[in-house]
């Protein structure tokens, strides 16, 4: 299954000040998400983005905040994003086939939304670069899951160029830039 732009949304979880500097290779984590982003953005994807109990975690990284042309949260509690009513919503009223999810922790609150987005009848992809969790194993474990249940596993730079298409694309450039 190939990822198109037309048919794809995205969601950000949980990239935030008191969590991410706890997350096990935080900085490359981070770095990568900026440039998922800014690439999404080239390609006018659409993007959800989470907090979890902002009052104790604080805001999106600025990082990543700043990564996003109009950046809008959403507040969430429960570990899966789709138990928050806003993100449910938007997600359905969009009515894309496929997701790109990425976000902290790994084996968290990104392998309890994706289970649920696949019971959902979505096809979710994952690049494994712009997820982590505090511990590596916990990572790897939650990779191991996420690929057992079903998810499509990739990286950042695959999903870029796999919308991208082509070096006839419009977006070739801008997007061959931002990887580098």
């Amino acid at each position: 299954m190939k990822l198109r732009a037309e048919d794809t949304a995205a969601l950000f979880i949980d990239f935030q000040e008191r969590l991410v500097p706890a997350i096990h290779d935080n900085e490359a984590i981070v770095e990568k998400t900026v440039i998922l982003a800014k690439g999404l953005q080239e390609f006018g994807v659409p993007v959800a983005v989470t907090q979890q109990y902002t009052k104790g975690l604080g805001d999106t990284v600025p990082a990543v905040k700043e990564a996003f042309a109009d950046f809008n949260y959403m507040e969430k509690t429960s570990f899966s994003c789709c138990e928050c009513e806003e993100f449910a919503s938007w997600a359905k009223a969009l009515g894309k086939k496929n997701i790109i999810v990425c976000g902290v922790e790994a084996h968290i609150c990104v392998l309890q939304t994706v289970l649920d987005l696949m019971e959902a009848g979505l096809n979710v992809f994952v690049p494994a670069d712009c997820i982590g969790s505090r511990k590596l194993y916990d990572k790897e474990m939650g990779i191991k899951r996420l690929e057992k249940e079903g998810a499509y596993l990739t990286t950042c730079e695959a999903v870029l160029f796999e919308l991208t298409g082509g070096a006839k694309s419009p977006h070739f450039k801008v997007i061959s830039k931002l990887v580098k």
